[in-house]
This record gives structure tokens, sequence and C-alpha cells, in this order.
């Protein structure tokens, strides 16, 4: 039996068909354009193959509660084009299967859950720092969702002392993701990430912004892991600095696991996202 897979990314869709095992059979990355045109190069990818059930997860924001009208479409994206576009009854059309629909974070999440760094626990956040910063999160064994999908890249912190910069989030200005997302570095320093592999003051910057993201992730969620990838998140230089601002600013209060543990990079990397959306599609069949 066939079981599709798709991350729906603002800047590519990967797309995958696998046996129930999760042995991938074929995969394909699409560049994300307007909606018409991405989605008929996914329909063409998975044309040839009879699927069982399909898991998605997608780029947002994207309502995912059940009872809302809105659910399956995207909301507020900034991706343009794609502003309240009714994603899940579109792929549905085409594809009349068993459909699960979850966030990007999520599927990423389920599987470092299932097969990555977080299998074996009952708990765990998985946070990409990238061209955004969005989390999802396993709590006893299950995707947290509530009135919708928890949008922890929004949260406030607090500003570095040495920090001018002003944010780059058009809603929330200084909040986490306008702070330490991919462009938010670009756009305060004038250089990519990359570029800056080099400058120690920048990582401590960053570092701090995510510990304290982490810290108030630890102090609600009381996670088992917590998992980081990204773009941003490349930059391996980066674990022990959050690390280290991490243990400051719990200073004792709260008792997490050994931070070389706790603090982890995501054992599928890059395939997080799709080995997520096929479990799901083999486990929602």
């Amino acid at each position: 039996m066939n079981y599709g897979g798709i991350e729906a990314g603002g800047t590519k869709f990967i797309c995958a068909v696998s046996d129930e095992s999760l042995e991938i059979i074929a995969k394909k990355s699409i560049e994300t354009t307007n909606p018409k045109d991405t989605l008929k190069k996914v329909f063409d990818f998975f044309e040839p193959y009879k699927l069982v059930a399909l898991g998605i997860g997608s780029f947002g924001p994207i309502e995912i509660n059940k009872n809302s009208e809105l659910y399956g479409s995207l909301t507020s994206t900034p991706k343009k084009g794609w502003e309240n576009f009714k994603l899940l009854s579109a792929i549905k059309k085409e594809i009349d299967v068993p459909i699960h629909l979850t966030t990007d974070v999520n599927a990423a999440a389920y599987g470092e859950w299932k097969h990555g760094s977080a299998k074996g626990l009952e708990s765990c956040i998985y946070l990409t720092i990238g061209t955004g910063i969005g989390a999802g999160a396993i709590v006893n064994g299950e995707i947290l969702s509530g009135f919708g999908h928890p949008e922890m890249g929004h949260i406030g912190i607090k500003k570095h002392k040495k920090d001018k910069f002003n944010g780059n989030c058009p809603y929330h200005s200084d909040c986490f993701e306008g702070m330490a997302s991919g462009p938010a570095i670009e756009k305060r320093y004038g250089k990519k990430g990359y570029e800056l592999a080099d400058k120690k003051e920048v990582w401590q910057i960053e570092a701090d912004y995510i510990a304290q993201a982490l810290i108030n992730y630890s102090l609600i969620l009381r996670p088992e892991r917590i998992i980081l990838g990204g773009g941003v998140m490349k930059q391996k230089q980066l674990f022990p600095l959050i690390k280290n601002r991490f243990r400051e600013l719990m200073n004792d209060y709260l008792s997490v696991p050994d931070l070389d543990t706790y603090i982890v990079p995501p054992i599928l990397e890059d395939n997080a996202g799709i080995v997520g959306c096929l479990q799901l599609a083999v486990e929602y069949k």
C-alpha cells in the first residue's frame, strides 16, 4: 500500500510516497509559487500512485481546528497569493483519500518523536528557527492543540542590552521571531547568518533570545526534550551558547534533564517534516 506525505512550505513543497514501513518510494521538491501552479505539480507527482492516505504538514498560519469553518485554510500568511487559500479542500478535490492535516512544525515534531531525537519519550518540543520561527509540541503522546495551533514563535522576549535592532515581525516587531529568525539576523547585520559564523557577539545575542524562549516553554509545558532545527541552527556553535545562557537564566529554579540530552538537534535533520507527514498518513488512514 502507498502512503503520501506533503510538507508544504513557503519556499517549497516536499512530496513523498512510502510504504507502511515508511520506506520512501518516490520523493520530489516543488517550488512554492502560486497555489494553482504549485498544486498542479503536486497532483502530477502523486498521479501514478494509488494512495491509501495522505499526511500534510503545512506552513501557516493555517486553521487546524476541525470545528472551525476555516478548517484547512491558510489565514494571515505573509506568503503572497496564499492568504485565505483553502488548501485542504483544494487537495481533497484531486486526492480523495483520508487526509490528516497539521502544521509543518507539528509534523516535524511527530517525526522526531516517532523516529528521531525524542523516540521513546512522552513529550517533546520541536522548534524550527529559520525564515520564521515555529514550534510543535507532543504532550502525553499527542500533538498539542487547542482553539488553534500554538504560535510559540511569537512570544514576547526581553531585548538584549547590546541589541539596537527594533525587530522584523510585521505584527509584533520585537517578538521572538522578529528578533531571532534568519531574516531578523540578516536585517540587523546586513549579512546572512552563514556569513557571520565567526562573529561571536552575533551568536551570543541569538543564543540569549533562544534561551529565553526555551525557559518559557520549559516553565509552561515541562517537555522531556527540546529539539532545535531550521537553517539558523545549522550554526552548531549556537548549542553550547544556548545551554550556557539557559542555565544562567533558569538559575537553578526548575529541574530539567541534563542539558546535553535536553536541548538537541534533530536526528532526522531536514527530513523530520516529511517523515512526520508519512507517519501521520500511515496512522490515520
